[in-house]
């Protein structure tokens, strides 16, 4: 064989190689997204399903990056890091209350921090392999719209961290 033979071959293999891991790493995501670990009917049985067109009308650009693209808001650039009041954390899109303000806490982190969510139903998570490690991803359990991720290295008492961005959400008072 020659050396223009044997450099065509170790590139082909190197092609397939990375071909092959992109696919792998593609239909893993898709299977692996659909995994619920929280498999409860949304609060009250309500769904709310629109096209990106739709929602693009709705959202403020931010609001759709986030909720929709499963972007990411740049750290402490959300004012609900600095309600400390009485009221609900609502979806941004659809209005489903999320969490209490009895749960939030300062993480340190620079995005607004739960304990837990409001009702068990009021999210849904699901395995998230973006950026080449497995976190758990948050979902309003209404409309799907990504609010964050969940870790383990909350307070008690349950000691997880809901980091939410906060563009995902609204904040209410209590009356």
């Amino acid at each position: 064989m020659n050396r223009t033979t044997l450099l065509f071959t170790i590139f082909a293999l190197i092609i397939s190689a990375v071909l092959f891991v992109a696919f792998r790493t593609k239909t893993t995501k898709a299977i692996t997204s659909t995994e619920q670990t929280v498999d409860e009917k949304p609060p009250g049985g309500r769904r709310v399903v629109k096209t990106n067109a739709e929602w693009k009308k709705i959202l403020k650009p931010d609001q759709y990056y986030v909720l929709r693209e499963k972007g990411t808001e740049r750290a402490g650039s959300s004012s609900l890091n600095d309600i400390h009041e009485e009221g609900t954390f609502i979806c941004a899109a659809c209005k489903n209350p999320l969490f209490d303000y009895k749960t939030k806490f300062d993480s340190g982190t620079g995005w607004p921090s739960f304990y837990q969510p409001i009702a068990k139903n009021a999210v849904k998570e699901a395995k998230d392999y973006e950026f080449g490690m497995t976190r758990i991803e948050v979902m309003c359990n209404v409309c799907d719209g990504h609010l964050g991720h969940v870790f383990e290295d909350g307070p008690k008492p349950t000691g997880l961290r809901y980091c939410m961005n906060g563009t995902a959400m609204q904040f209410v008072k209590k009356p």
